[in-house]
């Protein structure tokens, strides 16, 4: 089965990019929300659940914008996961869009996790 590309957006109010940004790039901002441990070797980032390790090789990366990652162990090239960071215009927040891809039949719960770990996320940015 072919899986499909998510695009879910979440707004935080009253945080800096630069404070979200550093929860998306680096592996002690990414070990407090993404996972229970994160390392880097290179451009190869290490994501530990549960003692499981998955390396994720990071694509490309523009500063305060957006990172690219391409999990190590999928064959479609096509198949990425990204955040990117844009500011509202309107409201002044910030908006992070996550991009994944799902298998049709895991897609709510691909989002749901996303909810899950976003909700870690802000709370542990104090929103």
């Amino acid at each position: 089965m072919e899986k499909e590309k998510i695009h879910i957006e979440y707004v935080f109010d009253k945080v800096s990019k630069n404070s979200l940004w550093n929860y998306l790039t680096t592996p002690t901002g990414l070990a407090e929300w993404f996972a229970d441990d994160v390392s880097i070797d290179g451009n190869i980032f290490i994501f530990t659940w549960n003692k499981h390790s998955q390396k994720a090789e990071q694509l490309n990366i523009s500063l305060y914008s957006h990172i690219k990652f391409k999990w190590i162990d999928e064959d479609d090239e096509n198949i990425y996961f990204e955040f990117q960071i844009k500011q509202e215009e309107l409201t002044g927040g910030i908006a992070l869009i996550i991009t994944d891809f799902a298998e049709p039949d895991e897609k709510n719960n691909a989002i749901s996790l996303w909810d899950s770990q976003i909700k870690t996320l802000k709370r542990t940015l104090g929103i």
